[in-house]
């Protein structure tokens, strides 16, 4: 959205939209932004035109509060409403636009004039609806009852919405709405000291990743999923027949430095004591195998795949199905018309889309297809045949993907799953998700890659022994590990399901490890966890 649209935007009370820089949503005040933009919202472009956006920090910084004291914690899974915010952000739109008094005051706030030209409000005014019929499309389809709510979301889900159902279709809206579902399958935001070093990435580990073009690769996905511009379009003469990069707003250059930036963010150190004696304990007991109640079986750091000269990254802990929560590989089933990039392929590495595809390919081939675009860029010459076909069959047939590309062969893929898939509450071995390695793990509540056990020393717990709802915010619980019962920050209570329906998006079921343990043992190994 233009820098100016959003400082002008009001919200019911006739406050500013971007007052106390949107901490009612969890954001965090940002010093260096004299325009009230909270940590991790940005302003790009010339002055008088700039657009805000967001980068990671919005979603990737966290603050927890203890003892009357605040901890930011760069890299922590943010404990941020997104979906209150996107749905204020559209309600606010929608009472602008349906409100004359107010849109002039708006349009004379965003031309910078007194008494702006009626020419130009109007042409504002029609910007603005045509904006509003993108975002309200998406917002009004995509957006769940119940909410995420704070600290989580459906990110996968909402990244195939935006691309698929915002970008593909005909101009000038680009919409195609049926693409558009209800994102429905909420995970918690992962941290992010681990991500750069890690040989897969995502929740179900379905992208490789441990080198600087996998994570260009991770990365891009997410700027087309969280509202960059995207308008590909068929043009025989660019190499792979599509121009990927048509209006597109992606920074590649920015997103190298952002990724280096990520990597010089470490796990967060305990900022309280530790009793020593009791965590030399809790080692042992992390250190045992895992059917005698240890963790390092599925959760040590191992060396990963080398994928550059001495890059060595850590192998991805074990993809297995523990009996947690099974949501997310409905969205990986999911399935998109695919307008513009309907037979668009990238040799050698996906076939050519169908009218109808999986999503996911649909994003794996929109993103490889940038990044090839922009670092091996082919157009036609006069000499070349004239005839769009033949040209396109020279271009596949000189192409050969630069070896400093190769592993982009790998960057998404569908992991194994059943189909039709159903509601079960055994384990089985079919919908797996990732371990994670416990550094810094004390800063990642709530717990389950869903986000639906409150702290780690419930996480230790049966499952039918869970809390069954808690409420969610900044405050935080030193001695079970997570979060504190009580929460004054936001007004949320999630309320989560049993092992009966792992299928919920909500399921407190699985990872039933470590529950035998004594309770003096149990504590040991929480006082561990602290240290990492």
């Amino acid at each position: 959205m233009p820098l100016s649209w959003l400082e002008a935007l009001k919200q019911p009370n006739g406050a500013p939209f971007l007052a106390d820089s949107l901490g009612r949503y969890g954001y965090l005040p940002n010093p260096a932004n004299s325009n009230d933009l909270p940590v991790g919202f940005t302003a790009s472009g010339p002055q008088g035109s700039q657009f805000a956006g967001m980068t990671c920090a919005a979603c990737h910084t966290r603050q927890i509060s203890a003892d009357g004291t605040e901890y930011r914690i760069d890299g922590g899974p943010a404990i941020v409403d997104f979906q209150s915010f996107l749905l204020d952000l559209d309600a606010a739109v929608k009472s602008l636009l349906g409100d004359d008094t107010a849109f002039q005051t708006f349009a004379r706030a965003v031309l910078g004039v007194a008494a702006p030209n009626p020419a130009d409000v109007v042409t504002l005014k029609e910007n603005v609806k045509a904006w509003y019929l993108r975002y309200n499309t998406l917002i009004m389809r995509a957006l769940p009852t119940p909410p995420w709510g704070p600290s989580r979301l459906d990110a996968v889900g909402m990244i195939f919405n935006r691309l698929t159902g915002l970008d593909l279709g005909p101009p000038p809206t680009y919409l195609i709405s049926d693409n558009i579902k209800r994102a429905d399958a909420p995970v918690r935001y992962p941290f992010l000291w681990n991500a750069p070093k890690q040989d897969k990435t995502q929740w179900p580990g379905f992208a490789d990743n441990g080198n600087d073009i996998l994570g260009l690769a991770r990365n891009l996905g997410e700027v087309y999923g969280v509202f960059g511009v995207f308008e590909p379009t068929k043009e025989w003469w660019h190499i792979l027949g599509v121009n990927y990069l048509n209006n597109n707003s992606a920074n590649f250059n920015g997103l190298d430095k952002l990724e280096d930036l990520v990597k010089q963010i470490g796990p967060p150190k305990w900022p309280w004591p530790v009793d020593a004696a009791l965590a030399a304990r809790g080692s042992a007991i992390y250190n045992r195998p895992t059917k005698q109640g240890g963790c390092s079986d599925c959760h040590g750091i191992r060396p990963g795949e080398v994928r550059f000269l001495d890059v060595q990254t850590w192998a991805t802990t074990p993809l297995q199905d523990v009996g947690t929560d099974t949501k997310e590989y409905d969205i990986l089933n999911w399935t998109a018309t695919t307008g513009v990039l309907k037979g668009a392929e990238i040799p050698f590495i996906t076939s050519p889309l169908k009218e109808s595809d999986l999503a996911i390919s649909v994003l794996t081939t929109s993103v490889l297809g940038s990044i090839i675009q922009n670092y091996v860029p082919f157009t036609a010459t006069a000499q070349e045949t004239a005839t769009a076909q033949e040209m396109q069959a020279k271009q596949l047939e000189r192409f050969r993907l630069p070896p400093a590309l190769q592993d982009l062969k790998g960057a998404f893929h569908l992991p194994d799953q059943p189909s039709p898939r159903s509601k079960q509450s055994a384990p089985t071995t079919q919908y797996v998700f990732e371990a994670r390695v416990m550094e810094g793990i004390w800063a990642a509540a709530p717990y389950l890659h869903n986000g639906s056990v409150p702290t780690l020393y419930d996480l230790l717990l049966p499952a039918d022994q869970r809390p069954k709802t808690f409420k969610i915010g900044p405050a935080y619980d030193k001695v079970n590990v997570g979060l504190a019962i009580e929460q004054t920050k936001f007004d949320y209570t999630l309320d989560t399901t049993d092992c009966s329906d792992r299928n919920s998006g909500n399921s407190r079921c699985g990872h039933e490890f470590g529950t035998q343990l004594r309770p003096e043992e149990k504590k040991a190994l929480l006082e561990y966890l602290k240290t990492l």
